[in-house]
């Protein structure tokens, strides 16, 4: 999408939200409220918050976002950690005496055989990923409940106004929630599997995007019709979108399906995900 106004995953949410579901008679998106749509957009350049009018006002103003997009924001870095850690522990691309070398993994590690010294392992991972959760999910509203009487923000525009967010972890938690983010960084998202797979997933929605873009028939007859109407309204560009807006839909599955079949040469439209 370089050449045709790029791609922003957390604005494709956005568009997805706003534009592209279809739940209503009498608009288009799901018709959600400020605060939510805020929360889902996480990052944003200048040059596309500049086309968002009061929702990318605080990425010009570079001023905080509400409290509900904070706790967002947190609540997707805790879970997204969290996920990862027993990711890798399922692929084997970490080990258990790896992580133990992380403070927050440790802590809980060692409770947990304390208390239960003849679990199985894989019960064992569950027990400790939950209990970090629950520390950090426990410490962040301790913590934010603290700032929020030290600071006492009379309005919305009191929160923006701050030097910093004012949800957050206390020091200790948030030494080690970048702590266990280094780790996961280094040891797994960076190991060698992982980033030939990733070189790989990439080959697969350039391939993806070219094949529908050179042909929008070989996408579903909505996809079809919402690019031949796109392109009617802003050219190439605008078929580029509705492409990106059905490659980005996929899941990872359905993508590598998809992908096989436009390899082995099929000519027959896709069902419908």
């Amino acid at each position: 999408m370089r050449d045709y106004g790029g791609f922003e995953h957390n604005l494709q949410s956005l568009r997805v939200v706003d534009e592209l579901e279809e739940r209503y008679a009498a608009l288009d998106g799901l018709n959600l409220t400020f605060e939510t749509r805020e929360g889902i957009l996480k990052h944003c350049s200048l040059a596309n918050a500049r086309r968002l009018g009061e929702l990318g006002r605080r990425f010009i103003e570079r001023t905080q976002p509400g409290l509900e997009a904070q706790i967002a924001d947190l609540a997707d870095a805790i879970a997204y950690n969290n996920h990862d850690v027993d990711d890798g522990l399922r692929s084997g691309l970490v080990t258990m005496e790896e992580l133990r070398t992380v403070a927050c993994f440790a802590r809980q590690y060692e409770a947990v055989r304390a208390a239960h010294p003849q679990l199985p392992e894989r019960r064992m991972v569950h027990e400790i990923i939950r209990r970090m959760i629950h520390e950090v999910v426990s410490d962040l509203i301790e913590e934010t409940g603290r700032r929020l009487a030290e600071i006492a923000p009379a309005d919305i525009d009191a929160v923006r106004a701050q030097p910093k967010a004012i949800v957050g972890f206390s020091p200790a938690r948030d030494a080690d929630h970048h702590e266990l983010k280094k780790f996961l960084r280094n040891r797994l998202y960076r190991h060698e599997r992982m980033q030939a797979t990733r070189l790989g997933a990439g080959q697969v929605l350039k391939d993806l995007f070219e094949a529908y873009f050179e042909d929008v028939a070989r996408m579903p007859e909505e996809h079809e019709a919402a690019a031949r109407a796109a392109e009617s309204a802003a050219g190439r560009a605008g078929r580029a979108r509705a492409v990106a807006d059905y490659v980005a839909g996929m899941t990872d599955r359905y993508a590598f399906e998809a992908h096989r079949r436009l390899a082995a040469g099929g000519t027959s439209r896709p069902t419908r995900e």
